[in-house]
C-alpha cells in the first residue's frame, strides 16, 4: 500500500513522502515548536498549504482572487524544493514555467486491418511521429518558430550568481543514463535550469499488448509538455505549437490538442532580507556554504501567491534528484527531516529576533 508509509534503512516509503508531504510536515512541526517555545511572535505568521499543484492549482487560483487582501505579506517561503545533494545546502531562487498538453491524431472512425488497409489509409502514428519529429532541428534545438524569442540570455556575470553545476559521472550513476542531449551550446547544468524545453512525455496508438495484432489504428495520442523559462508566455507558446503541428499533418487528419495547464517561470532577488535568513539558516545547521541555485521544476502556483501576496520571497526544501517523487518507492530521509526542522526552526527564530 503505497499510502501506509514504511520506514527502511533511515528513510520514509511512502506515496508523497517527499514531495510534499513530508517537506510540509517538518515545516508544520518547526511551526509547533516556535509557537510552543516563544513566549510570543513578534511577526505575523500566514500558512498557506495546497494540494492541487499537479493539476494546475485550479481552485486555488480562485483562493488568491477572493483572499489577496488576507494574503498580504512582506516574505514568502515556498517550502517544496530540493537540496543538490546530501549535506549540500542550497536555497532556490528560480523555478520554470510549464505547459501541457495532449493531443490526439485520427484518420478514420474505427481501427482496421493493415492487410487489407495498409497502403490505402494513412497511419495516425506515423503522422503523429512524423510531425512532433519536426519539433526539434537536427542538434535538438525546438524548431517551434518564436519558441525563444521572449527568451532572455544571462550574462556571464548573472550566471556567477548561482550555481549551474550539474555531475555527468553522477547522473549516470544515479540513474543508469545512456545519453544526454544538453541544448547545443550549454552545458547540462545550464540546460535544466536556464533553457527551456519541449518534452515528449508519452505516446499511444493501435495494439500495444501481449503477441501481435496487425491493426492499422485510427488514432493516436500523445503528452507533451515544455519548461519554460522567464518572459515566455505560455499562451503564446501552446498557439505556436499548434500551428507547427497543423503545417506537419497531412491534409484530412483530424488534430485535437487540448491545453491541460501553464504556467510562467519565477525567479526572485537573491539579495531580499528572507533569502539572506533562510541561507543563514541553512549555513547554521549544516555548516557549508549555501549555494544559490535555480531548480528545472515547476510550481505553477508560485508566481501567483507571490503576486497575491506582494511578498518578497524564496524557495526552499531538503529534496533530493535520488527520492523517487511521482514514481514507485518515493521516499524521504529522516536526517533530511531533521534537517529540514532545524533549518525551518531557524529562520523563524530569526524572524521572530528581528
Amino acid at each position: 500500500d503505497p499510502f501506509e508509509p514504511t520506514i527502511r534503512a533511515g528513510k520514509v516509503f511512502a506515496r508523497g513522502a517527499q514531495d510534499n508531504k513530508g517537506q510540509c510536515f517538518y515545516t508544520i512541526t518547526a511551526l509547533k515548536a516556535l509557537l510552543e517555545l516563544s513566549e510570543s511572535l513578534n511577526f505575523n505568521l500566514k500558512l498557506f498549504i495546497e494540494g492541487e499543484e499537479e493539476s494546475g492549482s485550479v481552485g486555488t487560483m480562485e483562493v488568491l482572487e477572493q483572499k489577496q487582501e488576507e494574503l498580504q505579506s512582506d516574505y514568502l517561503l515556498v517550502v517544496d524544493l530540493g537540496i543538490p545533494g546530501p549535506g549540500i545546502p542550497a536555497i532556490t531562487l528560480g523555478i520554470r514555467g510549464i505547459l501541457t498538453m495532449e493531443i490526439e491524431v485520427r484518420t478514420a472512425d474505427g481501427d482496421m486491418h493493415s492487410g487489407g488497409m495498409g497502403g490505402v489509409a494513412y497511419n495516425p502514428i506515423r503522422a503523429l511521429s512524423h510531425a512532433l519529429a519536426k519539433c526539434f532541428d537536427e542538434e535538438g534545438r525546438v524548431a517551434i518558430p518564436h519558441f525563444y524569442d521572449d527568451v532572455q540570455e544571462l550574462s556571464a556575470q548573472e550566471k556567477k550568481a548561482f550555481d549551474l553545476t550539474m555531475d555527468e559521472e553522477k547522473m549516470q550513476r544515479e540513474f543508469g543514463l545512456r545519453a544526454f542531449c544538453p541544448d547545443p551550446g550549454y552545458t547540462i547544468g545550464e540546460s535544466v535550469s536556464i533553457r527551456p524545453t519541449l518534452e515528449i512525455n508519452g505516446i499511444s496508438g493501435g495494439y500495444t499488448g501481449k503477441g501481435f495484432k496487425t491493426v492499422l489504428p485510427a488514432v493516436a495520442t500523445a503528452k507533451v509538455s515544455c519548461r519554460l523559462v522567464p518572459h515566455q508566455n505560455p499562451e503564446k507558446i501552446f498557439e505556436n505549437f499548434k500551428k507547427h503541428l497543423e503545417t506537419h499533418l497531412p491534409n484530412g487528419i483530424e488534430l485535437t490538442i487540448t491545453k491541460e495547464h501553464g504556467s510562467y517561470a519565477f525567479r526572485a532577488k537573491e539579495n531580499s532580507l528572507i533569502a539572506k535568513q533562510a541561507a543563514k539558516a541553512y549555513e547554521e545547521v549544516m555548516e557549508k556554504p549555501c549555494k544559490t541555485i535555480l531548480s528545472g521544476g515547476s510550481i505553477p502556483i508560485t508566481v501567483e501567491l507571490a503576486k497575491a501576496s506582494g511578498a518578497e520571497a524564496v524557495m526552499m526544501g531538503f529534496g533530493l534528484d535520488t527520492d523517487n517523487i511521482h514514481a514507485p518507492n518515493e521516499h524521504f530521509g529522516l536526517d533530511r527531516f531533521e534537517q529540514g526542522f532545524l533549518t525551518m526552526g531557524r529562520i523563524l527564530g530569526q524572524f521572530n529576533a528581528l
